[in-house]
């Protein structure tokens, strides 16, 4: 089986290298790391990245899944930056990760209303 995290460069890049990446605010303050992305199953494009934030050694930490499409990749930072502030992303959908969360187009929607995101919904 191929390594295709080895075979990825310019601008392409191995889901299993998103993840873990760190995320940061225009300032440059940190906000979290990606720890997953969602993937349409049709068309086959990344949707949402799941980032996580807040909690200390993994306790109390939350999941914001964020618009795919706020993220901007930085190579200098190694990482992506969003246009957003600690607060507004406290204040936004969340989920915690033990729950039984399931994923719904309402959700969906609210996500992208939240970061003011247009999307023909999937």
């Amino acid at each position: 089986m191929v390594d295709v995290s080895s075979i990825t460069s310019g601008a392409l890049i191995a889901a299993e290298k998103v993840n873990g990446s760190t995320v940061y605010n225009l300032s440059g303050d940190k906000l979290g790391s990606v720890e997953d992305i969602l993937i349409d199953k049709v068309s086959g494009q990344a949707v949402y990245a799941l980032l996580s934030f807040g909690g200390f050694l993994g306790l109390g930490e939350k999941h914001h899944p964020l618009p795919w499409g706020i993220l901007k990749y930085d190579g200098e930072k190694d990482g992506y930056v969003i246009n957003l502030d600690k607060k507004k992303l406290q204040d936004s959908p969340d989920y915690e990760g033990g729950d039984n969360f399931v994923w719904t187009r309402e959700y969906g929607e609210k996500v992208d209303h939240y970061y003011d995101f247009p999307r023909t919904w999937i």
